[in-house]
């Protein structure tokens, strides 16, 4: 859904540009072409129901029907298509549960954050399908060495969320940062 509205948002934007670039260049000629056209449809519209008035009615209806359903339907998916909050949980057994990603990002600060070297740990959930994209925003001592690091916080991710916690991982980002050296005091 994500990708359909970026596109159908970018060609809303580039006729707008158009359409505005046109007007800007060319003002009362596009007012004139505009009225001349809804001229021509007014005109076309009411020759077709001066043909048939009950196919008019029908046409009409049926438009309308079809506008409420398609854009009712576009409306309703962007609301709930993302609002997923929780991940799947499908035991070996068979059994299933729905973990919130709330909870998993609890679970990722407070084990992550007895890390050694590690001062702050902030993750971001996002639930896709049956797997958690994880974004995680790490804050560790001056003096860390960030590449062994860094692959100990994948390492224990990795089992956090695979072993303990049964899910699947999917994306994972680590953004790590070091903390500022202390000032050296002066005797």
């Amino acid at each position: 859904m994500g990708l359909f509205n970026r596109v159908v948002a970018a060609l809303l934007w580039l006729t707008l540009l158009g359409i505005l670039a046109v007007f800007a260049v060319l003002p009362f000629e596009t007012i004139r072409q505009a009225q001349v056209g809804l001229e021509w449809t007014a005109a076309t519209l009411s020759a077709w129901q001066e043909a048939n008035t009950t196919n008019f009615l029908i046409a009409q209806a049926a438009f309308g029907v079809v506008v409420v359903l398609l854009f009712g339907a576009l409306f309703w998916l962007e609301l709930w298509a993302g609002r997923r909050r929780g991940v799947r949980i499908r035991t070996v057994d068979g059994g299933s549960a729905e973990l919130d990603t709330t909870s998993i990002s609890r679970r990722l600060e407070w084990r992550l954050d007895q890390l050694a070297e590690v001062i702050r740990v902030v993750p971001l959930v996002k639930s896709r399908g049956g797997s958690v994209d994880l974004t995680l925003e790490i804050e560790a001592a001056p003096d860390v060495d960030i590449p062994m690091k860094t692959d100990e916080v994948v390492d224990v991710t990795r089992d956090i969320i695979e072993q303990d916690m049964g899910l699947k991982l999917g994306k994972l980002e680590v953004h790590m940062r070091c903390a500022p050296f202390a000032p050296d005091w002066a005797p």
